[in-house]
């Protein structure tokens, strides 16, 4: 199965997500949080404070509610991408770690 990152905005495009896509390897049979922890230079590095909402959405505090830019599915688990290069891994079980990707 290759990974096929769906665009969700009309104004994303695949150069938005730079480096993130080329982090996970479908060859490798870590879980994507120690890909990106091991590949990303500043390493996996959770953010607490966010409420992830049904629609994918993320809330933090005083800010504006931010919907998924793009998408992609990987295995198990759904990666998402937002503005401001929030990356979201959701699990089957529905739990979700955020981490700032920039």
């Amino acid at each position: 199965m290759t990974m096929v990152w769906v665009l969700l905005h009309p104004k994303m495009t695949p150069e938005h997500l730079g480096l993130i896509p080329g982090f996970l390897d479908e060859d490798d049979p870590a879980p994507a949080k120690e890909q990106f922890n091991r590949h990303y230079i500043a390493g996996w590095g959770a953010f607490t404070g966010f409420t992830f909402n049904k629609d994918n959405s993320i809330s933090y505090p005083g800010d504006p509610t931010m919907p998924p830019l793009a998408m992609c599915q990987f295995r198990d688990e759904l990666i998402l991408f937002y503005d401001h290069a929030w990356v979201a891994i959701k699990q089957k079980d529905g739990s979700v770690e955020i981490c700032r990707m920039d």
